[in-house]
């Protein structure tokens, strides 16, 4: 069972008022089921959008920013719980500690970096906790092409690219994080003699 999500997202609201509705949407849905949002603690873009439309609700809502941002000025000042950490890597480290499950929403570097480092825990085996893309009038398209062609180029085990999970409908999405099962595989494609290159 999730009590607690952690949402990646854009500090920017992108072109299509339709990311700001779908997280406005998936905000809501959290509220219904009284999940707990953690994300990266802004005050801009989606991350605003959703922090607000779920304080809005009554929900409870944990960010958790490096203190290089909060100078910036950047932070949200109403949040029910705001963590200020050194560093990125910090950041991701905490919210994962704080998080049974992810979702990511369209976003840029900051929201790739965060898909990616959490698929790589998983592949390791540093934890065992579901992520998913919540691919907005295909937003995600491009990036499930390039690990499909990843696997077809025998550079990322068929097991490992399932252990992104991708979808349109929250509610389906959030059901199918929760019945996500390990993967358990060697993360090694192949094991080369010494001489065999």
């Amino acid at each position: 069972m999730i009590s607690t999500l952690c949402v990646f997202c854009g500090s920017s609201m992108g072109r299509q008022p339709l990311y700001a509705s779908q997280a406005v949407m998936l905000a809501e849905y959290l509220l219904t089921k009284n999940i707990a949002l953690v994300y990266g603690g802004a005050n801009v873009g989606l991350m605003r959008v959703l922090a607000d439309t779920m304080l809005a609700g009554g929900g409870k809502v944990v960010g958790v920013m490096p203190k290089s941002l909060v100078e910036r000025e950047v932070a949200h000042d109403g949040l029910t719980e705001m963590h200020i950490v050194a560093g990125m890597q910090e950041r991701k480290a905490m919210m994962a500690d704080l998080s049974d499950a992810f979702i990511a929403l369209p976003g840029a570097y900051g929201t790739l970096d965060e898909i990616f480092e959490i698929l790589t825990w998983n592949q390791l085996g540093i934890i065992k906790k579901p992520i998913g893309l919540l691919n907005v009038d295909s937003f995600f398209d491009p990036l499930l092409r390039m690990l499909d062609h990843a696997v077809k180029e025998k550079f990322l085990r068929p097991e490992h690219r399932e252990l992104l999970l991708d979808g349109v409908n929250i509610v389906h999405l959030l059901r199918d994080l929760e019945q996500y099962k390990p993967v358990i595989a060697e993360k090694w494609i192949e094991r080369l003699k010494v001489g065999e290159i």
